[in-house]
């Protein structure tokens, strides 16, 4: 009896190639429904919020038509909308950066924030807010981002130059990026200590992850990174689902892991870190993300990588519109609300490793 080696169901009479392409078209059939429902999520992002505007007014600024008032144009075009794209680009990157290190890693429970990228941003970003310390010749409007990108992509460096040890195991850097998100922790608690009211409520807003600094210059400037990465990550696809069956015979294929592992760590960093600096720390998206994906079309990455792209946009994109809904005329940073949807996952995956 014939059985496909990817999913291990029976094969029907047409044989291997057969079941093959056919769980190919399943795989294809999921990515076009999941686009649907973030298209979906977006549209209705963008038709929530606290101004309670009317359905029929946002459409109709939406397509231009009508005798929509000037001002909902305004709060349509220069205010929802780029907030629900940022918060698309934002799942898709961190998503995108957890599913590759939870391969590259080996290990579940890999994430940017798990690894203490967005503790590192955090600090940055504190720096900024409260001491004023920021990097020279940056545009003030520039300045938060940039030093926060600057600090989770230094973390990044040291988690490779960790990493690049040959005798050190995953588990270790995953212990290593944990030590980090303390060590950030603790310092920012300091500084938190000793800021002013004014800042100290800048910067509780900005650890607490917000989509409100979406503009045209942040979407450009994260949408840009995005479509940078996606290539490089696609095109390392096929190595990094022959990793799946372990280093050791990955290398006997002819997989340079080393070079495989740098270029994933780097397109990670690049990924996590400027997501953070303009939405400031959203936890568990990059966690929850690619573990959906997997359960959705498996772990060949030829359908992982654009799976988890989406899914993370998804959950995005409906954490912002839950942030608008949970508390009638109040927004919630939308930091909370995934990490509200993301700790059951991550306390679910933790005992899952525990028992095995």
């Amino acid at each position: 009896m014939n059985t496909d080696a990817v999913s291990g169901s029976v094969a029907p009479p047409g044989g291997l190639f057969a079941a093959h392409d056919s769980a190919v078209r399943r795989r294809c059939l999921r990515l076009v429904l999941f686009a649907l429902l973030l298209v979906a999520g977006v549209l209705a992002d963008v038709l929530t919020g606290p101004s309670g505007l009317a359905v029929r007014d946002v459409l109709a600024a939406l397509i231009g038509q009508g005798q929509a008032d000037a001002s909902v144009g305004v709060i349509v075009w220069q205010v929802r909308l780029p907030t629900a794209i940022l918060a698309v680009l934002v799942g898709a990157s961190l998503s995108l950066a957890g599913a590759e290190m939870q391969t590259i890693l080996r290990n579940p429970l890999a994430s940017p924030f798990t690894l203490g990228l967005s503790s590192a941003a955090s600090f940055g970003a504190a720096l900024v807010i409260v001491l004023g310390v920021a990097l020279p010749h940056v545009p003030d409007r520039f300045a938060v981002p940039a030093m926060a990108f600057a600090f989770a992509f230094g973390t990044v460096l040291l988690i490779q130059f960790v990493g690049n040890r040959r005798s050190v195991p995953p588990g270790v850097l995953i212990l290593f990026g944990i030590a980090m998100v303390f060590g950030f922790n603790a310092l920012v608690a300091v500084i938190q200590f000793v800021a002013p009211a004014d800042a100290l409520q800048q910067l509780v807003f900005w650890t607490m992850g917000s989509l409100g600094r979406a503009d045209t210059w942040s979407n450009l400037l994260l949408g840009g990174v995005l479509l940078a990465v996606m290539p490089f990550s696609f095109r390392a696809a096929r190595a990094l689902t022959v990793l799946e069956l372990g280093r050791e015979r990955a290398e006997s294929l002819g997989v340079s892991f080393g070079l495989l592992r740098f270029g994933s760590l780097l397109r990670a960093s690049l990924l996590a870190a400027t997501a953070v600096a303009f939405s400031g720390t959203i936890g568990f998206v990059g966690l929850v993300g690619p573990h959906v994906a997997r359960l959705l079309v498996g772990d060949h990455h030829r359908f992982l990588l654009p799976a988890s792209i989406l899914c993370g946009a998804a959950v995005m994109s409906f954490a912002s519109i839950a942030a608008k809904l949970i508390l009638p005329g109040v927004l919630l940073p939308i930091g909370i609300v995934t990490t509200l949807v993301g700790l059951p996952v991550f306390l679910l995956l933790l005992l899952r490793q525990w028992s095995r």
